[in-house]
């Protein structure tokens, strides 16, 4: 994946109940999508939940992380101009599509269920198995997804939201790639 950049998302809310979505790059590059009707009552929080999801998870090559390694929003969809999505971002689809269930039916429900469904998802595909989440992992997600709601539900139509997203590099979060932890591994026997 080219590499990524510290991005801001922007998310307005108009005063005709449409909304945007505006991603600027570090580089000061930008993609963007406007909804309206349902779209525009669904999409921001779901855009939100994509936040929290892969902020708190430290997902790289989820939605966001495409985005600042400059996936546009026209990328994606078909015809899939820039291939198929990474793993990490449909798992990353496969959470935050459950959890927008969670929020229409207001029912939570378990890690072992959304763990059940990511592990589903990895065997159809023929794909390894990801970490499972734990508890304490979606409730820090809820957590923050709340938080992010809380603060869109008080901006006023007309003003918007920005938020930055920006992962610490994988070394210095500790998620090095599996051959970097062999390497250092190695080197501490």
């Amino acid at each position: 994946m080219p590499h990524s950049q510290r991005i801001v998302i922007r998310i307005k809310k108009g005063r005709d109940g449409r909304t945007a979505l505006s991603c600027t790059r570090a580089d000061g590059t930008t993609t963007w999508q406007r909804q309206e009707g349902a779209q525009a009552a669904f999409f921001p929080k779901h855009d939100l939940t994509h936040y929290a999801v892969e902020t708190v998870l430290g997902q790289r090559e989820g939605f966001y992380g495409l985005i600042s390694a400059g996936w546009d929003f026209s990328d994606f969809g078909s015809p899939w101009p820039r291939g198929r999505l990474p793993l990490e971002a449909n798992i990353s689809e496969i959470i935050v599509g459950v959890l927008d269930v969670e929020r229409r039916m207001s029912e939570r429900g378990s890690v072992d269920e959304l763990n059940q469904k990511l592990a589903e998802f990895s065997d159809e595909k023929g794909m390894p198995r990801g970490r499972e989440l734990t508890e304490e992992d979606l409730a820090r997600v809820r957590a923050k997804r709340a938080e992010l709601f809380e603060t869109w539900d008080a901006i006023p139509p007309g003003e918007a939201l920005e938020i930055p997203f920006e992962l610490e590099p994988a070394e210095a979060s500790g998620q090095a790639s599996g051959a970097n932890k062999r390497r250092r591994n190695a080197k501490t026997r």
